[in-house]
């Protein structure tokens, strides 16, 4: 394991903003930069069991292209599918602790045999109401 390198966390950005039927899909671009401003928190604090600083990664697609990074987000725009960025970047981090915020279960499958840790949406969205995951 890469005991220099921190935590990385990659999140599926269409899932977790999906998660919430908060009239995001009127405006994606605007839905996903909030999450990407609430990410800054969790690279810097953690998340449960990962204590910060985190390295975090938010894989966006379709019209959340050409959302910025900010310090402690990198923004990633996924070339065709963002699960498929996912899966590479977790392949990619070799021995590095990988942890993957989605509730799609395809995806959730396929990085978990990649070696990585899976967790839901709400860990990373504090205005998701606690039986969403």
């Amino acid at each position: 394991m890469d005991q220099d390198a921190p935590p990385l966390v990659i999140v599926d950005a269409a899932n977790v903003v999906g998660s919430v039927p908060d009239g995001w899909w009127r405006d994606r671009r605007g839905a996903t930069e909030r999450l990407r401003d609430r990410l800054v928190r969790v690279a810097e604090e953690g998340l449960p069991g990962h204590a910060g600083p985190l390295e975090v990664v938010l894989v966006v697609e379709g019209a959340a292209r050409g959302v910025e990074s900010l310090p402690g987000v990198r923004v990633e725009a996924a070339p065709g599918s963002g699960d498929d960025r996912i899966v590479e970047l977790v392949a990619e981090a070799g021995d590095r602790p990988v942890v993957v915020v989605t509730a799609d279960r395809e995806l959730r499958r396929r990085v978990r045999e990649l070696g990585a840790e899976v967790t839901g949406p709400r860990t990373v969205r504090d205005d998701l109401p606690p039986d969403r995951a």
